[in-house]
């Protein structure tokens, strides 16, 4: 290695504290640069707003649920427990049972399980009901997950497409060096404005594919056991049928 040569690496090891600190790199950016950061930082702000959410609200309905089941499988009556929540179900489970409960009133002040053919249309529709409430519900729940996944799958192509222009200018700025004793001074912040748009582009992405496995995991056994429930009172309902035949 000549001297010349070392003499630009010294310089650009001395300029590194402050020349390449984090700050620097974001401002001494290309325009473009800036866009794509900000944007990085804009979706990982608003994924980490949708990641919060998410895990308060999961963990508040399963308090709710527990404390519902609890109610409903104390023994006592079913009419009670709808009356008292009919007004103001505070999670998916309450209001599977409200609707399936007032489709069942509804029914039998009309007399529809006087017959073994209404009872057989009247459990059907309670079932229905409680299924689009339960679809509903769920629907709801995974609400912004698909932000999540997108994020997760492009941020990292986003922070590479803001690596390809630090790579282009920092050509650019080579070619435009008339002494070649200068190239190191003139390639290294191009290359690590690459270099720090592939990282900000890791940090969002990273954390944002965790997070969206991690809540479909939590939303789908939140899933199944609403639909667990729907089964188990679907069952109830039927061998209420049975005892009024």
């Amino acid at each position: 290695m000549d001297q010349a040569t070392i003499q630009s690496v010294a310089a650009v090891a001395a300029a590194t504290p402050d020349g390449l600190s984090l700050w620097a790199l974001f401002w001494g950016a290309a325009p473009i640069i800036k866009l794509v950061i900000i944007a990085l930082l804009g979706a990982s702000f608003w994924c980490w707003t949708i990641i919060f959410h998410k895990v308060v609200r999961l963990r508040r309905l399963h308090t709710t649920a527990e404390q519902f089941e609890e109610a409903f499988w104390s023994g006592g009556a079913l009419d009670d427990l709808y009356d008292r929540i009919n007004n103001r179900p505070q999670d998916p489970l309450s209001a599977i049972f409200c609707v399936a409960m007032r489709e069942w009133r509804r029914s039998t002040s009309k007399g529809l399980a006087s017959s073994n053919d209404s009872r057989g249309t009247m459990q059907q529709r309670i079932e229905r009901v409680m299924q689009l409430t339960l679809d509903r519900e769920m629907e709801r729940l995974e609400r912004h997950m698909g932000f999540l996944a997108s994020t997760g799958s492009a941020a990292t192509f986003v922070g590479l497409f803001g690596t390809v222009l630090g790579i282009m200018n920092s050509f650019q700025a080579l070619a435009t060096q008339q002494n070649a004793n200068l190239t190191v001074t003139a390639v290294a912040p191009g290359i690590a404005e690459a270099l720090f748009a592939t990282a900000v582009g890791l940090v969002v992405a990273i954390p944002a594919m965790i997070a969206y496995n991690k809540l479909s995991n939590d939303l789908n056994r939140y899933a199944n056991r609403l639909d667990a429930f729907s089964t188990e009172f679907s069952a109830i309902i039927s061998r209420q049928f049975e005892e009024q035949t």
